[in-house]
């Protein structure tokens, strides 16, 4: 246990874990054994994680896990402050249950390949990223002192992704979620309450959005995408949070159409497009589709990071911002963000100006588009009455079940048959959404599919 004394708090740090969980078993320590009173008021992030050398994303998810428990009371505007429990026992830890082993046959979605990491070019870009790194710039942290790494990173994204941007547009980020999460900390600040998200997607990102204040406005996904005009039944929405290239988890890719009314759609509001890019190298069929940023690089800010391709360890992300509002950032003195490691950041553009990332890249596509084949092959003939849909792209696939199978009852009995499965609805605000699966291949070992399908079906007959 480490004491230590940050922002006029003293808190005892345990020794194991990530910070995020050490900071707050310490402050619930803290506010259980008295040392923290009903009504005081916690420092602001900020200057907490200032102090304590680290992101601020990891102090307001601590604030956020504690409020949540009813040990803290925030209000938007004011400072975060100690709950007067009146003699009440709060509820105990929210965090994940206790963990056990991962399923034998894994079909949940969201998850990479992380056996694939290429370790050895990993290992030789940050050894270069360290020693190449001049003593007097290990402590610059600022947009110059990674210039050149931004100019990698920019001129991949270009050749890529079709992004329409420079060096000085690029924010380095720790992931999606803390782009999206900062993103919207500044839109909040630029007085936007609510942003519009694809109903169904991803939770993460909708809840790190959630916490910086916006209130979700679900609008519906078809066969072509986010449904444009729906956004027209809300004018007091100006922003709005999607996945053009290949949206989560129904597979489908924005349409040419689409794209235009949504570009047409932000101009007539004076809006903002929050385009998450989560798996964009991951299109077996054809050459993925261009960003939509490089389409409306005014209206468009581009989130992405490596996590599906090299693994979440890694904690390397972007965010390519429109110039205008980096010019409100700096003039309004707004929250800049916190970003990675430097080291880390340069390590990723080592592997990019040597070929190596592009080179994992096309082995991973070439892995996943093998389990996929397989699994479609595997459904085919043990599930013929399961229909599949979703574009041949990303780790993950919908199979809709029979009419009148209980998919809850499927997801219970996949797990004693030793297959994890996750339903649709699973990822849903308000939609109303076929009885379905959302099969994940991303952590499926190669030669396995035939195996999954097999004890899947016998749970989907009540085996």
């Amino acid at each position: 246990m480490t004491q230590l004394t940050a922002a006029g708090l003293t808190l005892e740090l345990g020794p194991d874990g990530p910070l995020t969980q050490r900071l707050a078993t310490a402050l619930r320590d803290a506010v259980r054994a008295g040392s923290l009173a009903p009504g005081a008021a916690l420092p602001p992030s900020r200057l907490l994680a200032a102090e304590l050398g680290c992101s601020r994303w990891v102090v307001t998810e601590a604030y956020g896990q504690l409020v949540a428990e009813g040990y803290l009371q925030a209000t938007t505007g004011s400072a975060t402050t100690v709950r007067d429990l009146g003699g009440v026992a709060p509820l105990g830890p929210l965090g994940p249950p206790p963990s056990r082993p991962r399923p034998r046959y894994d079909l949940t979605p969201g998850f990479g390949d992380v056996s694939m990491f290429p370790r050895t070019r990993w290992l030789e870009a940050y050894r270069r990223a360290v020693m190449d790194r001049p003593t007097a710039m290990l402590a610059d942290r600022s947009p110059v002192g990674t210039l050149s790494a931004r100019t990698v990173l920019t001129d991949y994204l270009l050749r890529a992704r079709q992004v329409r941007e420079d060096p000085t547009q690029v924010v380095i980020t720790t992931g999606a979620g803390a782009s999206v999460g900062w993103i919207s900390r500044v839109l909040h600040t630029l007085s936007h309450r609510r942003i519009g998200v694809e109903d169904p997607s991803w939770s993460g990102l909708r809840d790190t959005a959630e916490r910086a204040g916006l209130e979700m406005v679900p609008i519906g996904v078809d066969d072509q995408g986010l449904r444009v005009r729906e956004l027209d039944d809300h004018p007091d929405v100006r922003v709005v949070l999607c996945t053009p290239t290949h949206q989560f988890p129904l597979g489908v890719a924005l349409s040419p159409d689409r794209r235009l009314e949504l570009i047409k759609w932000a101009d007539r509001v004076d809006g903002v497009i929050i385009e998450d890019d989560y798996d964009a190298e991951f299109r077996y069929d054809r050459r993925p589709v261009g960003s939509l940023q490089g389409m409306a690089p005014d209206r468009v800010v581009l989130v992405g990071s490596v996590s599906q391709s090299l693994g979440p360890m890694i904690n390397v992300g972007w965010a390519i911002l429109p110039q205008w509002l980096i010019m409100r950032i700096l003039a309004d003195g707004l929250d800049a963000g916190t970003g990675p490691s430097v080291f880390g950041f340069e390590a990723l553009s080592i592997m990019i100006a040597e070929g190596w990332y592009e080179r994992h890249l096309r082995a991973l596509r070439t892995s996943y588009r093998r389990r996929r084949e397989n699994l479609v092959s595997a459904i085919t003939a043990m599930l013929p009455d399961c229909t599949i849909s979703g574009m041949a792209a990303g780790t993950q696939l919908i199979m809709e079940l029979p009419q009148g199978v209980d998919v809850a009852a499927v997801v219970r009995r996949a797990a004693g048959n030793d297959v994890g499965v996750a339903p649709l609805d699973r990822y849903r605000l308000a939609a109303d959404l076929p009885s379905a699966l959302v099969i994940g291949y991303g952590n499926l070992r190669e030669d396995r599919e035939n195996e999954a399908i097999g004890r899947l079906a016998a749970a989907i007959r009540g085996a």
